[in-house]
């Protein structure tokens, strides 16, 4: 073999190794979309009980992707007017409240994961407003699946689609309550599907992870997400500091980690 085809053979090669293998052709009719994720589904170790139970009668959802389509500005906002909204003087006196209704508990998790009660707080508020608020009632198969299928991001949906299946499988949420927010966003501090089987802690010792109604498997797989992204306990959070780019992988958009800090330190009284 001379070394151009050599070279071009190992090009190839390189280039098949590196493509991710997609589980499914996005676009095209949903139904043949959904049946092959089906087939990945099994292949993966999902049983058929649950894939069934879960694909019966999902349809796309026009009104996810639409949505979707909005929200991709929502972050252009200055930092003075989009924290104004979001760190109310009503949002800290109830944060505050929250803070000592499970001081123990927040210690405890402290002292396992590193991180300071005020940022968990913090985020909780964010997301749900401490649980009391609406975070998401639209079937999280559906919005996984209708986003999957769709071509922009269809391997990062496929992967959720995947992980929500597994939510289902482990008993964790029963399909009926696997339900969540535009993106597939599930529970009091919104893990995607696939963040609730990475970084779910099972904290009230139920033998399941329930991010919709268990406080403290809420704020413990909350520290658990950011500890095993590498925060440092003890060490400061502000911008530009390693624990606030830690808080990226909560959520990219440095003007929603900004207000975090905000949040917390006005917890904390500063």
């Amino acid at each position: 073999m001379t070394l151009r085809p050599l070279f071009t053979l190992l090009l190839t090669l390189t280039l098949l190794l590196s493509t991710p293998t997609l589980a499914a052709q996005c676009g095209g009719d949903f139904a043949t979309f959904l049946a092959a994720m089906a087939r990945e589904a099994a292949a993966q170790g999902i049983s058929q009980a649950t894939i069934q139970s879960a694909f019966a009668g999902v349809t796309d959802d026009p009104a996810v992707l639409s949505f979707d389509r909005r929200q991709r500005g929502t972050f252009r906002m200055s930092f003075e007017a989009y924290s104004s909204t979001r760190v109310s003087a009503y949002r800290i006196t109830k944060g505050r409240q929250m803070l000592a209704r499970h001081a123990a508990l927040l210690s405890r998790i402290e002292r396992q994961f590193g991180v300071p009660p005020a940022i968990v707080v913090a985020i909780w508020g964010l997301e749900s407003e401490f649980g009391a608020g609406d975070f998401g009632k639209l079937p999280v198969v559906r919005v996984v699946a209708t986003l999957a299928h769709d071509c922009r991001r269809t391997e990062l949906f496929q992967t959720e689609l995947l992980a929500a299946l597994k939510i289902v499988q482990r008993g964790d949420l029963p399909l009926s309550q696997l339900t969540g927010a535009h993106a597939g966003e599930i529970g009091q501090t919104q893990f995607l599907p696939s963040s609730y089987i990475k970084y779910g802690v099972d904290y009230d010792g139920d033998g399941h992870v329930d991010l919709r109604h268990s406080v403290p498997d809420v704020l413990a797989s909350t520290a658990n997400l950011l500890k095993t992204n590498g925060w440092q306990p003890g060490a400061p959070f502000t911008e530009g500091t390693p624990n606030f780019q830690v808080m990226r992988e909560w959520n990219r958009s440095e003007l929603y980690r900004r207000t975090i800090v905000l949040f917390a330190e006005r917890l904390m009284g500063r």
